[in-house]
């Protein structure tokens, strides 16, 4: 058996020969049973970077420490971002029984992903693998085969991207809206407080240049604790400022219908972009296999991920219905697209100040929360491509800051992603119309098709069964509701923009 290891420019690997015995062959064709887990092969727990290369299927085999906690922060840092700032908006168009049912029901695509998901992470076999699937990618090139590989690279990049693009465009928002409230509460309520969102487009660009430096999704768990600390909090504050202005009015508004238009298709379309809002606020299935890859084996890690999901989705979907039930039933028909930047609320200013506070800086950890697996799939492709470039593979250790490894790709390729989505937010920084956008575009083959194909296969499940059929419905239904929010966004996006 032919083994190799790099130099230490380069990404330490092992690779086994294609002129590997029978017997790893066998492994690769059936479950390992439990005495094979550990027989050399496959480590689970090795504490060494290396990548096992066994008959064409590579895989990446690291410390994994992570526990339901820390999976638990990678997810809520994921759910709970600049979209639960326009659920209110979403609520109005939608009205009292419809909102919150629609909410509901996102909720439960986004719990059912997650469910079907935890059984792609290892693969042939679920349980026992071999091969891992640490990114979204991986796991539908190796259940689903190549060519729905390139369908789905091409949809995932999207979708980092255009997050990218809604947390610069609501990170600017809500720091000008802290600079907005203090001229505010300095000459009035009435005064013409108007400050653009370039510049603070830029610094949130300068900051993000600077964390994506950060060497892979793994060191992010620091920031994952800081960010979903101040996704609650500014989602407490939200929800608050909401009740307290119904404690102040005195009466619940808002209605059953929503917010009425002066025609039908006016609400048709309201309704549309309300849905977009709705499906950009919920999803995280397209890093949910980078958080499984960081878990313990001990429970197995689709136990592990089952209960974070759970839990993440019922505290997000209770969070949700709160800011944005508070926020319609302050406002009503008035509710204004960003609850915390619409400045409904204008005092306490202190409170609304430290609200967009910690909109902004847990943007900048969900940006990377992200972003880090764009980049680790990228730079992957080109360490293949180029495996004896030292510009490609040599890190440079910066003493000042451990965390930060200097790398020549890794500097020129993320810097020009940050100048890309922080260019593309600057030419369209319409915040509910780009959000509806965005949570449509994806959402149907990241959250809902690719899971379903990759669980029908994994688990065997023949055609026209009962499971099969279940599932194929709920493919087609929730396509048709995505395709109706997708056309109603992109219609309100094209108004902002020559309106």
């Amino acid at each position: 058996m032919g083994m190799e290891i790099c130099g230490d420019d380069q990404n330490p690997s092992v690779s086994i020969s294609s002129s590997s015995s029978a017997s790893t062959t066998e492994v690769m064709k059936r479950p390992l049973k439990g005495g094979e887990r550990n027989n050399g092969l496959i480590n689970e727990d090795t504490e060494l970077n290396v990548t096992i290369r066994l008959n064409g299927i590579e895989q990446q085999a690291h410390v994994r420490d992570g526990n339901v906690w820390t999976a638990l922060a990678h997810i809520i840092t994921a759910v709970i971002g600049s979209g639960v700032l326009s659920l209110a908006w979403s609520m109005s168009q939608l009205g009292w029984i419809a909102g919150p049912l629609t909410m509901l029901a996102f909720a439960s695509v986004t719990l059912t992903s997650a469910l079907l998901l935890r059984y792609c992470y290892k693969s042939p076999d679920p349980d026992y693998g071999p091969a891992r699937n640490a990114s979204y990618i991986e796991a539908v090139r190796n259940i689903l085969g190549r060519k729905n590989a390139w369908v789905c690279g091409i949809i995932v990049r999207i979708n980092f991207i255009k997050v990218g693009i809604v947390y610069t465009i609501a990170s600017s928002i809500s720091m000008s809206a802290i600079q907005r409230s203090n001229c505010y509460h300095t000459k009035g309520h009435e005064a013409a407080c108007k400050h653009g969102n370039v510049r603070y487009m830029l610094t949130f660009g300068i900051i993000q240049i600077i964390a994506s430096q950060i060497p892979d999704f793994r060191n992010t768990i620091w920031l994952s604790v800081v960010a979903a600390i101040m996704s609650f909090a500014y989602s407490i504050i939200g929800s608050a400022l909401g009740l307290a202005e119904v404690i102040q009015n005195g009466v619940i508004k808002g209605s059953i219908g929503g917010v009425p238009t002066a025609t039908a298709a006016g609400k048709v379309w309201a309704i549309s972009e309300a849905l977009g809002d709705i499906a950009f606020a919920f999803p995280f299935s397209v890093i949910f296999l980078e958080i499984q890859d960081t878990l313990k084996s001990m429970p197995p890690e689709k136990v592990t991920m089952k209960r974070a999901s759970i839990v993440a989705v019922c505290i997000t979907t209770s969070f949700y219905l709160f800011c944005g039930g508070f926020g319609y039933a302050a406002f009503g028909n008035s509710t204004p697209g960003n609850l915390l930047t619409g400045f409904g609320f204008y005092e306490p200013y202190w409170l609304v100040n430290f609200a967009n506070a910690c909109v902004a800086l847990h943007l900048v950890g969900g940006y990377q929360v992200f972003s880090q697996p764009l980049f680790a799939n990228v730079e992957k492709w080109v360490s293949k491509k180029f495996p004896n470039s030292k510009f490609v593979h040599k890190n440079y250790d910066l003493k000042q800051v451990p965390i930060l490894k200097l790398n020549l790709l890794r500097l020129c390729f993320r810097t020009s992603y940050v100048a890309f989505t922080t260019g593309f937010a600057i030419l369209f920084p319409y915040f509910n119309q780009v959000v509806g956008v965005a949570g449509a575009i994806n959402f149907w083959p990241v959250v809902v098709y690719f899971p379903v194909e990759m669980y029908l296969v994994q688990k065997n499940i023949g055609r026209w069964t009962g499971k099969f059929i279940v599932l194929r419905i709920y493919v087609f239904v929730t396509l048709l509701v995505i395709m109706f929010a997708f056309v109603g966004s992109v219609k309100g996006l094209i108004k902002a923009r020559l309106g």
